[in-house]
């Protein structure tokens, strides 16, 4: 079957005035318009396209890549809202993402992002968004563990943190005093897990654990000294907020940072600060 909201592979089944119809192994064929038809397209070729539904409810391919298919979260943008509901732009010149009104969470202002899910509605078949997450991103079954490296989406603000969606599929927590640098709603990259509790709870950290995070933060610390004309006022004795503020780092992963530097000979490190030694 072709379904709305996600990536077929397709061949090239017949060539019409509209375009090329495309089908897979069971026949069913929708349509590659001509704006996305290249002249060397022939017969048999195979395709990978994008399915969605056009206005007149029909499905249609296209060559574009969406910013989200069905079972991703994204930061989307409201581009238009009716009495229905809003449209959001997903990244598809021909068609922008519905958010209806029964899909709300508050008020929605077009020219704003909002973090939203896209699944496909069980009676229209249509790729729809929502910004209630229940039922979609949950923690009851968990497919990561302690020390995984993850892709995030940093989704809500909360007094202690930021609530961030993990690939997609679970809640994790980046807690606001492990945190060393700038960090919005919408931000996207990679995480680690660093702790998972026994009541499936997830803690987060931009950094990875262990010797690896000490090499990466050694590069960065390295890195600032030599943009800082190969002297930082930092030491042992500096303060977290001091260590916080110049390098967005813990002292703990400072001083191990430093330590890193000094045994390879890169720095060296009195009561005035850190220095370059080469």
């Amino acid at each position: 079957m072709i379904e709305a909201g996600t990536y077929h592979n397709l061949k090239v089944n017949r060539i019409s005035d509209f375009g090329l119809y495309l089908a897979n192994e069971e026949g069913d064929e929708v349509l590659l318009p001509n704006r996305y038809v290249s002249l060397n397209d022939k017969v048999g070729d195979s395709l990978e396209v994008f399915v969605y539904h056009d206005s007149e409810d029909r499905l249609v391919a296209t060559t574009e890549k969406p910013l989200a298919t069905v079972g991703e979260a994204a930061f989307l943008e409201v581009v238009d809202k009716t009495v229905h509901g809003a449209f959001l732009n997903w990244g598809l010149t021909a068609k922008d993402l519905f958010l209806p009104n029964r899909n709300m969470v508050g008020h929605v202002t077009p020219g704003r992002k909002y973090v939203v899910y896209l699944y496909r509605d069980n009676i229209t078949g249509r790729a729809v968004a929502t910004m209630s997450f229940k039922g979609h991103i949950a923690n009851e079954n968990l497919t990561v563990k302690r020390g995984d490296r993850v892709n995030i989406l940093v989704a809500q603000e909360v007094p202690s943190g930021y609530r961030a969606i993990i690939d997609n599929r679970h809640w994790g927590m980046l807690y606001r005093d492990q945190l060393f640098g700038e960090i919005h709603i919408g931000d996207r990259g990679p995480a680690y897990i660093r702790k998972v509790t026994a009541d499936n709870r997830i803690d987060l950290s931009l950094q990875q654990e262990g010797y690896d995070e000490v090499k990466t933060s050694a590069e960065r610390l390295l890195e600032l000294i030599r943009r800082n004309n190969g002297f930082l006022a930092l030491n042992d004795d500096s303060t977290p907020e001091q260590i916080r503020n110049t390098v967005h780092m813990s002292k703990k992963v400072f001083k191990r940072s430093a330590g890193y530097l000094m045994k390879r000979g890169d720095i060296k490190m009195d009561e005035t600060g850190i220095k370059l030694t080469k």
